[in-house]
């Protein structure tokens, strides 16, 4: 699936509503809230734009569940970089028992792992994949015919849905197959289309340096938008779905779930006029002084200071990477609904609107 052309799914939505979600990466509560939120149903399109699998606790589960949405005829799904799962069964044996046994301990479960369980496999590192190989393959033969039969795009008569990216000015059948899958960083190439082109793969927050804000991109003068909302991936991620009222329409609009509790703002707040975010690819921290909630961090490569949440910190050395830190300080006025992601002693990392930043004051 890497190395070959992109297959196409050519589909005519018949004027529906389109329903556009991608990364969902495992985690079906929030699909299965995220689908009842934006009231999917029968009359809708839904188009899951790849990376549905992996990273989250329910690989198996989300793709049977997909794969029932999909045998109505109004779910199509695209394959992301973390879907591909059919070439552990189908590929290079020897490569795939080399390492398949570390990557799911590493990541602690996954698509094999989830189905090695059901058939009462404990993975440790002693493991030996190879004889299940051929056993995977006929237990699980509609879930791998699934996961074959994906496309890399689907193409409407007005956009194209595809996982990681594509290229202008080569055709749908003739892009890499690779590149569709992954393609970093997307947006920062600058691309223009004809058709509006959405993409996933890419969490929306990386395009962000001042601040942090998990909603959907929309480039009108690219006709690029990227939708990947963080789900599982960052700790104040969500998920995202994008709403086209009907192939050809640009009145788009977005939903997102997210299971933070909403609470209240009681005392108004002024916002930060300055504010850095740190994020993954770019999160190696000096630790000027530790603290035992807050430690004060010098980012290394642009010097910029600030308070970091301790247990964001990936080691006690003085050099280290950090989970995903801002210390933007949002504007709030009393009344403001706003989902709590951390509660500390001295205030709270909140969501508002799907931007992250640090309320100082009292919630109700």
């Amino acid at each position: 699936m890497w190395r070959e052309n992109a297959r196409v799914k050519k589909l005519d939505t018949k004027n529906r509503r389109i329903i556009a979600v991608s990364d969902i990466h495992a985690n079906l509560p929030y699909f299965k809230a995220l689908l009842e939120k934006v009231g999917f149903s029968e009359i809708d399109e839904l188009i899951i734009d790849g990376d549905f699998l992996e990273k989250g606790e329910y690989s198996l589960e989300t793709l049977r569940f997909v794969m029932e949405l999909c045998a109505h005829g109004n779910c199509h799904a695209v394959c992301g970089n973390c879907d591909g799962w059919s070439d552990a069964v189908d590929a290079d044996s020897a490569f795939w028992t080399a390492r398949i046994v570390e990557y799911m301990l590493s990541r602690g479960g996954g698509l094999i792992w989830d189905m090695l369980a059901e058939q009462g496999v404990t993975v440790t590192g002693e493991l030996d994949f190879t004889p299940y190989v051929s056993v995977l393959r006929e237990k699980y033969k509609a879930e791998f015919d699934f996961i074959r039969s994906l496309p890399h795009i689907i193409e409407t008569e007005s956009c194209i849905f595809v996982h990681g990216g594509i290229k202008p000015g080569v055709a749908m059948d003739k892009q890499r197959g690779g590149d569709c899958m992954k393609f970093d960083n997307f947006m920062s190439y600058g691309y223009t289309f004809d058709k509006w082109v959405v993409v996933g793969h890419w969490p929306v927050v990386l395009y962000h340096e001042n601040y942090v804000c998990a909603n959907p991109i929309i480039d009108r003068g690219h006709r690029v938008i990227s939708i990947d909302g963080g789900c599982v991936l960052k700790d104040d991620g969500q998920l995202n779905a994008l709403i086209i009222p009907f192939d050809g329409s640009e009145d788009f609009s977005f939903a997102a779930y997210d299971p933070f509790p909403v609470k209240t703002v009681k005392t108004a707040q002024k916002g930060s006029e300055s504010s850095y975010y740190i994020r993954w690819g770019d999160n190696e921290v000096q630790v000027l002084s530790r603290g035992e909630e807050f430690s004060l961090c010098r980012h290394v490569r642009t010097g910029y200071e600030m308070e970091i949440l301790t247990k964001y910190l990936y080691s006690n050395e003085e050099f280290c990477k950090c989970n995903d830190s801002t210390d933007l300080v949002l504007e709030l006025s009393p009344g403001d609904k706003v989902s709590v992601v951390e509660e500390t002693s001295r205030g709270y990392l909140v969501k508002q609107n799907g931007i992250s930043g640090w309320y100082w004051g009292e919630l109700i």
